[in-house]
């Protein structure tokens, strides 16, 4: 019997739990009979472009790292690891030189 990946971070490791499969990596459950898209997570960029996993992007503007005396420059280039479904912070993103991090899609730029 072969199961779906999860619709949110694509784990192959699903298992089900009665009516619902479970991802084990991002812990997000759904019925594989409810076909509806209502749990989609829609984040923008400055510019108001849908942002989705995997995504190259630019950064907007200067930002400082929180309890660091880096700062990220404008144009700096990132990839968008995975958007989340949070007000403060919706992209986990992968800064070359930096690190990962996360920051709010309103500081980015869809490259």
């Amino acid at each position: 019997m072969s199961l779906p990946a999860c619709p949110k971070c694509q784990c192959e490791y699903i298992y089900e739990d009665q009516q619902l499969l479970i991802c084990p990596e991002c812990a997000y459950e759904w019925n594989p009979n409810n076909t509806s898209d209502e749990d989609a997570i829609l984040v923008k960029d400055a510019n108001g472009t849908l942002l989705v996993d995997g995504d190259k992007v630019t950064v907007a503007k200067d930002l400082k790292i929180k309890g660091s005396s880096q700062v990220i420059k404008i144009g700096t280039k990132a990839a968008v690891r995975r958007v989340l479904d949070k007000k403060d912070h919706q992209l986990d993103y992968k800064v070359d030189g930096i690190g990962e991090m996360m920051v709010t899609a309103k500081f980015v730029k869809k490259a």
